[in-house]
């Protein structure tokens, strides 16, 4: 099974795609699975470097750096959102 990947604004830019599906076995937390990202492409290292500056969402409701990911699950990549 795979995990799909969303990915919003500057991240997306930076990734270079606002989607993309990845192969995955087993369960593991949401911080493994972006690190292992960091290495697809110098964009995904960039975008994903700091964790401090990105929210995550795993099938549509925010998601700490800890939750589970699972195969067939989506993910969403985005910086804080700020309202005016």
């Amino acid at each position: 099974m795979a995990v799909a990947l969303l990915y919003f604004a500057w991240v997306r830019e930076q990734v270079g795609t606002d989607r993309e599906e990845i192969p995955l076995e087993a369960p593991l937390p949401l911080r493994a699975l972006v690190e292992a990202l960091r290495a697809r492409s110098p964009g995904h290292g960039r975008a994903l470097a700091d964790l401090s500056r990105l929210r995550a969402a795993v099938n549509q409701e925010f998601a700490g750096w800890d939750a589970p990911v699972r195969p067939g699950d989506e993910v969403a990549i985005f910086p804080p959102v700020t309202g005016g």
